[in-house]
């Protein structure tokens, strides 16, 4: 067991939520914390899925396999935009550690299904997954959040393009 281990995963994802540096170096380099990111990102799709269940969204059953195969390819993309476009220094599995974790604030998507006060929380969760993101890319990258930026903007358009070739990407979508 890694000294990392010790933090349970409620605290690594409060840590990830609240955009904590240290949290975000602590599972990039704990080996033992891919299956709890796995688990993170499982958690916030069955939220996002309960949260959009009035409008129609993706099912209990089909929100995780959705999500786990679009942050498995997120991961894949930032991996080699970030480590081999522009120079930074991670491996894939500390990206899908610090992704997966960056996921985190995704569990008040549930509040989504809330009439009316479900769309700004939506959108609040949104902007702040994008910033999570941001520093889970910078940090596992060790590079600046401009280059963390242009990761994220490059992988955006890539995954987009992706969903586009493959007839709308449901993985896409959760």
């Amino acid at each position: 067991m890694t000294e990392y281990a010790r933090r349970s995963i409620v605290d690594r994802m409060r840590g990830a939520a609240l955009l904590d540096v240290a949290t975000y170096e602590e599972v990039e380099h704990d080996n033992e914390a891919t299956g709890q990111a796995a688990v993170v990102v499982i958690i916030v799709a069955v939220c996002s899925a309960i949260g959009a269940v009035w409008r129609g969204g993706p099912s209990i059953i089909m929100a995780p396999v959705s999500a786990i195969l679009g942050w498995l390819l997120w991961s894949a993309i930032t991996y080699v935009i970030g480590d081999k476009l522009l120079g930074g220094t991670a491996t894939w599995g500390e990206l899908l550690r610090t992704i997966g974790f960056a996921q985190s604030p995704g569990v008040l998507m549930i509040f989504g299904i809330i009439p009316i006060l479900g769309g700004l929380v939506r959108v609040v969760v949104a902007i702040w997954l994008l910033v999570a993101g941001i520093v889970a890319i910078r940090q596992a990258l060790d590079f600046s959040t401009g280059k963390a930026i242009v990761t994220a903007l490059l992988g955006w358009v890539a995954m987009v393009m992706l969903a586009f070739l493959t007839g709308g990407g449901g993985w896409f979508r959760t």
